[in-house]
């Protein structure tokens, strides 16, 4: 029996022969493993409302000092506040405002201090980990020296040092400014977190440099400055920003001790740090003066600690080659 030709094969095998529709599931949707979770989505809303909270507030409403919780004032600013749901401080302030204001410089710090250590270590660490051999060595003791002195005494040792006091034209010392101590405590804390996130990096530069692609970009003849910023960087850069938040939680953390000491934020400028100095006496009589900062503290810190993690397992960031 003679084939059939293709002409005179049955409309119904001819279907059989026809590639099937893709199933129609409507629109795309991510793979489950790659949703962000309900914590977080609530470790983002809450760090939203902290930095909104922070730039807004002290902007749309500011206290009256003459006003205080007997009188019943409310805050006046580009709003009227018609009721104070944290209550009042001690001095007839708005603790809504005042954490605000804390929010701000806290935030203020900790990013400051966080984006200090990434420019300085996180350079420090390319460096070693793309040239490797003698530089690696040395910029390898240099992190090993600064990780063997407790992170929180070497920030103390630096404010103590450079802004316990100012000496002014004349030469006489006196207390230094709100502003000269946030900038030494920016930079005290920025360098305690430089060895941190420069073995961060460099334990990830010394894996990507390694790669083909780098070898290939040596091979055309590329610089090594456009190797390290166009090639080995970007690959880098979500194991630096895993522990960046984790950093910024710490410093957060530690701006509030340093505080307790007495080497914080100094009054009039407000830090959670501060807010819990000034209060810890009053605990019997204004307790939730004393608990609010530190319930702000811990539901930054741990929003951070959450995303830090997700960040990590997200890109697959590997702590071991440390």
């Amino acid at each position: 029996m003679l084939a059939q030709s293709p002409s005179t094969v049955p409309d119904s095998d001819l279907a059989t022969l026809e590639p099937s529709e893709p199933p129609k599931t409507g629109r795309f949707r991510r793979p489950r493993s790659q949703r962000l979770g309900i914590g977080a989505w609530a470790a983002i809303i809450w760090l939203g409302i902290v930095l909104v909270g922070a730039i807004l507030i002290p902007i749309l409403v500011h206290s009256n000092p003459n006003n205080n919780a007997i009188a019943g004032h409310s805050s006046q600013g580009l709003f009227k506040v018609a009721s104070h749901p944290l209550g009042f401080d001690r001095n007839g302030d708005d603790m809504l405002l005042n954490l605000a204001k804390g929010a701000r410089n806290s935030m203020l710090v900790s990013l400051g201090a966080v984006g200090f250590g990434l420019i300085l270590g996180g350079g420090l660490g390319l460096v070693a980990g793309y040239f490797g051999r003698g530089v690696d060595g040395a910029l390898t003791t240099l992190f090993n020296v600064l990780l063997s002195i407790p992170p929180f005494v070497l920030a103390l040792s630096l404010i103590t040092v450079f802004a316990t006091t100012a000496i002014d034209k004349t030469g006489n010392q006196h207390p230094p400014s709100s502003t000269h101590r946030l900038i030494v405590l920016i930079i005290a804390l920025g360098v305690v977190s430089v060895p941190t996130l420069g073995r961060i990096t460099r334990a990830n530069a010394l894996q990507w440099s390694q790669r083909e692609f780098v070898l290939a970009a040596r091979a055309q003849g590329a610089s090594n400055i456009r190797i390290m910023l166009r090639e080995v960087l970007p690959n880098v850069l979500p194991a630096m920003f895993s522990i960046a938040f984790l950093a910024i939680a710490f410093v957060i953390v530690a701006e509030g001790g340093l505080s307790i000491l007495g080497v914080g934020v100094l009054p009039p400028a407000v830090s959670w740090g501060n807010m819990i100095a000034g209060t810890r006496a009053d605990l019997q009589t204004l307790p939730f003066e004393l608990f609010e900062p530190i319930l702000c503290i811990f539901f930054t810190v741990l929003s951070l600690n959450y995303l830090g993690d997700i960040v990590r397992s997200r890109f697959d960031v590997r702590e071991s080659a440390i």
